[in-house]
């Protein structure tokens, strides 16, 4: 089954990939690996803003991060043409959760990220990861999520 057709079944569409807000580009393609830029966290409604820890919880951090994870995809299916079969694998995810200096469940938030990729691609999906806490973030979004993806 197609990485889009598996998006499909799991009732996920990607956006059109979001242009760059500032002097920056979305992705660098070095040879068969692309370079995301930080995908914050944004659904149709628009900015999904909060502070875990303070006026958000786990659950709804996690929710936040697989919007990220959207996102990251829309990058990718742009970075290959719009042919998201080129994926051929996520390589690695680093997360930041806008938190409270006592909140410790990052991981946990980038779960909604981790998780919601290996659902939708399998074992494609896989990835080593980092989950670390900011003090804020731009816009005030609860989570922005870099990746590095191999295509073909």
């Amino acid at each position: 089954m197609s990485f889009e057709a598996k998006l499909k079944d799991l009732g996920v569409e990607l956006p059109d990939a979001p242009a760059p807000a500032a002097n920056y580009v979305p992705f660098v393609q070095v040879g068969d690996i692309v370079y995301v830029s930080g995908q914050i966290s944004m659904d149709a409604n628009g900015l999904i803003t909060g502070k875990l820890g303070d006026d958000m919880d786990v659950e709804a951090g996690a929710g936040a991060a697989r919007r990220c994870a959207i996102g990251l995809l829309a990058q990718v299916k742009a970075a290959c043409g719009g042919d998201l079969d080129r994926l051929v694998r996520v390589v690695k995810l680093t997360g930041f959760v806008n938190s409270t200096a006592d909140f410790t469940q990052q991981p946990q938030v980038v779960n909604g990220a981790s998780d919601f990729l290996v659902e939708a691609l399998g074992e494609a999906g896989r990835h080593s990861r980092s989950a670390v806490s900011a003090a804020s973030l731009p816009l005030g979004v609860a989570v922005e999520i870099e990746g590095i993806f191999q295509i073909k």
